[in-house]
């Protein structure tokens, strides 16, 4: 890996085009990014095999999986946007002490999880949407993610802080050698073993392990990178506000999908484990291309804040364009092959003719409104970085939580749409979603076109 200084990072991201500086920070991201989907995939994939109610537990359990990347992401995009703006305005100190604060709260926090959620796993469980049928499969599966909490946490914080300094690239190798693990250890845990959906479960707690163990090597042993050191650690009222303000919007992206998903595994259950186990398979599948455009959005991220703490705001404008053209183009191009091959993609996760057949309308209604998907990721991704906390969290909360809960609560019932209503919940939720985005980023950039840079009220 060819190294550079911190300073040579920051010229590139100020100085170098947007059209070469962004995509290649972005390939790691989304490289990373797509691992952290396919352990997901890998886990529905093996366990399908199973049968409908041990593919119903993958889903019902993502939703705690979700919670914890939704607070894992909230500490790690707070820090490092934080840490990425100090060291574009030159506070080195303050940067290093992002950093060590970010990832030693993750640690901790996701120990303190651990301790609440594993002496409560059935109720837990049930809480999250599982049928009588599905519940053992899903105590199975969730106790070993429990387990693996605190590193799964400081791992998705290392991934972002390491981004957000320009070094996606360490970060891919962490998550992606954390991936292959994963999938390997899959049908020998789930099969070979015969541990079942357990077996899932062990295969990604010790990848994200073995993610965490190489993350950290990463950090210190390369000396451009921000060490994570204990004397840096010094929480307070104002470094934690600072880190909570840019870093809800995550958990509103991420933590009201995963109450939306407990919702709709609540809402599913009138039609069986057939409806839970087609949604899910939905659901990570286009989690799958959605980690493409979140990584995308996230090889911008680190420009996005440099620049707006060194005040070129021009550039941010331009850098967000760029990237919102590159994501709607490769948006509509994922999501017209997939709509043609929505039959057999449903089909490779469960062959059970009652999930093919829900998983198969469900799928293509939602991918003819992926193309959307661009606007408010970019839109949430901009706000996230430049500090606008209250519109960043309104645009992460819309998609799967303002628009969507209600739609879930009224959509399915049997005097409205029924199982219709269900498949049909996110899209129309998604429409509404970009129709706010829309409304929001029109006050954003009139602001930023308004704001001169600061190299221009200097002359």
């Amino acid at each position: 890996m060819k190294r550079t200084t911190m300073a040579q990072r920051g010229q590139r991201m100020l100085n170098e085009p947007v059209s070469r500086v962004i995509p290649s920070l972005a390939v790691p991201t989304i490289i990373s990014m797509l691992v952290t989907s396919i352990y997901n995939m890998a886990d529905t994939f093996f366990v399908g095999q199973i049968g409908t109610s041990a593919s119903g537990a993958v889903g019902v359990t993502f939703s705690a999986m979700a919670a914890i990347q939704a607070f894992a992401f909230t500490i790690g995009m707070g820090s490092g946007a934080n840490m990425s703006r100090s060291l574009g305005a030159g506070r080195q100190e303050e940067a290093e002490q992002f950093v060590a604060t970010g990832f030693f709260t993750a640690l901790l926090f996701g120990a303190v999880l651990a301790g609440v959620c594993l002496p409560n796993i059935r109720p837990l469980v049930k809480f999250l949407g599982a049928t009588d049928t599905i519940a053992p499969y899903a105590e199975a599966y969730a106790s070993y993610i429990f387990y693996a909490a605190p590193f799964m946490m400081a791992s998705f914080v290392m991934n972002n802080l390491l981004r957000f300094q320009g070094l996606a690239l360490y970060g891919m190798v962490g998550m992606g050698i954390g991936g292959v693990v994963n999938i390997a250890l899959d049908p020998l845990f789930i099969f070979a073993l015969g541990m079942g959906t357990a077996g899932a479960a062990l295969a990604t707690a010790l990848s994200q392990t073995v993610s965490f163990c190489i993350l950290l090597y990463m950090i210190h042993s390369h000396e451009d990178a921000i060490s994570i050191r204990w004397r840096n650690f010094k929480p307070s009222l104002r470094i934690y506000g600072k880190i909570l303000y840019n870093g809800v919007p995550s958990l509103g992206r991420q933590g009201i999908a995963s109450v939306a998903t407990i919702l709709l595994n609540t809402v599913a259950k009138p039609w069986g484990d057939a409806a839970i186990a087609a949604m899910s398979i939905v659901s990570r599948f286009t989690m799958f291309i959605n980690s493409a455009v979140i990584g995308f959005g996230q090889g911008f991220q680190p420009v996005c804040s440099y620049c707006y703490g060194a005040g070129k705001y021009r550039r941010v404008r331009e850098a967000y364009r760029f990237s919102l053209k590159v994501e709607t183009l490769i948006l509509l191009t994922l999501s017209a092959v997939a709509f043609v091959f929505a039959r057999p993609i449903v089909t490779a996760f469960r062959n059970d003719p009652e999930v093919i057949e829900i998983g198969t309308l469900a799928l293509r209604l939602q991918l003819a409104v992926m193309p959307l998907w661009g606007v408010y990721s970019m839109s949430n991704m901009l706000t996230q970085s430049i500090g606008l906390g209250g519109r960043a969290t309104l645009l992460a909360a819309s998609r799967q939580g303002i628009m969507l809960v209600p739609l879930l609560l009224i959509l399915p019932r049997q005097d409205v749409l029924g199982l219709l209503g269900l498949q049909m919940s996110q899209p129309v939720s998604d429409l509404l979603s970009f129709a706010l985005t829309l409304a929001v980023m029109t006050g954003v950039m009139r602001e930023l076109k308004n704001t001169p840079d600061k190299e221009d009220t200097v002359r």
